[in-house]
């Protein structure tokens, strides 16, 4: 097989049949001529689907070995997307520690669906096979986790979930198909938010839903079909432009997230520091199993505390004080005052999402330039 960086910088290149564009043109249109009223064309109406959008579900199916893909409106509507197809009343086990925002819609549906959801460890096993005991319907991982970078042994916890009779679902966000494809290692469904690294350019917002199933494929593309989710057309355009460059930012930024992590951990200042490619880190070893680079984002606390966090934060010149990663932008955030705000004060305790957590998402910068920014914020605090 033609190798992954080839791929993705070939995803929707000498695609336009009609006019021969190396780059396929944005289509526009909300609606496709028919020829007999009775027979559909590939394209009919833009909320079914429409070329870009299919391109890039595509090129990501491809990417992830995935037997489908449904590119939705944004990530949180790709995780609801997933649970469109569960019966009320469905037990879901999900990771106690994933994305605020994911942990919202899922209290949420489960008020009103009825959903039995149960929140666990799940880089603990066996607190993780203890969720599932009765049988469940979905697992939902999130590997490494956002923000506090713990990582979940990805073919040991679909293991489980298979055996308990659930599907698993991953979020893959903070890596992205170029340095983790959950599908290799035993998972039925992997999710992300284009937005975020897939993307990189912070000018867009999409979700996308790969599928190891071709039913189940089929069954998200009609949910999202009648709901009305599916993402925009000059959306998909720019992901697919970021897409082509995801391999080359994903490794770059990997590594300066590396550099900033270990100078970070010899800072005096620093108490804690949570990165998966730190050789103390807990996930560290599975990681660098299922993993193929560590990722851009990074997060840590200070001896001295929140208001030290804080400060620290708007002290930053080359960091921008904003939610979202993965961009070719280095961004700084508070977790617990912004991305994981909407959890209650005790849900981000179980999760160590403290109010003094500061989150880091390593851009494509110079990494001298990026601590040197770094290192005169901890002078100053």
């Amino acid at each position: 097989m033609t190798c992954f960086s080839t791929r993705a910088a070939r995803a929707g290149i000498n695609a336009d049949p009609v006019h021969g564009a190396v780059v396929a043109p944005v289509s526009l249109s909300a609606a496709y001529r028919r020829d007999d009223p009775a027979v559909p064309g590939p394209f009919d109406y833009a909320r079914t689907a429409h070329p870009g959008r299919d391109m890039l579900a595509r090129a990501l199916a491809d990417l992830d070995g995935a037997a489908g893909a449904v590119v939705t409106g944004s990530g949180m509507a790709a995780i609801d997307l997933v649970l469109n197809d569960l019966p009320n009343g469905a037990r879901i086990v999900c990771a106690h520690d994933c994305y605020g925002g994911a942990r919202r819609l899922f209290d949420a549906r489960a008020r009103q669906r009825g959903f039995d959801l149960v929140y666990a460890d799940c880089t603990d096993l066996d607190a993780l096979a203890r969720a599932l005991e009765p049988g469940a319907a979905l697992a939902f991982f999130e590997t490494p986790s956002n923000p506090r970078l713990r990582v979940t042994d990805l073919k040991a916890a679909t293991a489980l979930a298979r055996e308990a009779g659930a599907l698993s679902a991953v979020d893959n966000t903070v890596l992205s198909p170029a340095l983790q494809r959950p599908l290799e290692h035993g998972a039925d469904i992997t999710l992300a938010s284009i937005t975020k690294l897939i993307n990189g350019h912070s000018d867009m917002v999409g979700g996308v839903v790969c599928v190891r199933d071709g039913e189940l494929a089929e069954r998200l593309a009609w949910w999202a079909n009648a709901a009305g989710t599916g993402g925009a057309a000059f959306d998909a355009f720019l992901a697919l432009r970021g897409l082509r460059t995801l391999p080359v930012r994903a490794r770059v930024q990997s590594e300066t997230a590396g550099v900033l992590a270990r100078r970070l951990a010899a800072h005096k200042a620093v108490a804690r520091v949570d990165y998966p490619g730190l050789t103390g880190h807990p996930g560290h070893e599975i990681a660098a199993r299922q993993q193929d680079g560590f990722g851009p984002l990074l997060s840590f606390e200070l001896h001295a505390g929140t208001d030290a966090a804080r400060a620290l934060a708007r002290g930053l010149t080359f960091f921008t004080l904003a939610q979202s990663l993965g961009g070719v932008e280095s961004l700084v955030s508070i977790p617990a005052l912004m991305t994981h705000a909407a959890m209650s004060p005790q849900a981000r305790a179980e999760a160590g999402v403290g109010d003094g957590l500061v989150r880091l998402s390593a851009g494509l910068e110079d990494v001298e330039d990026l601590w040197t920014d770094l290192d005169a914020a901890l002078a100053a605090l």
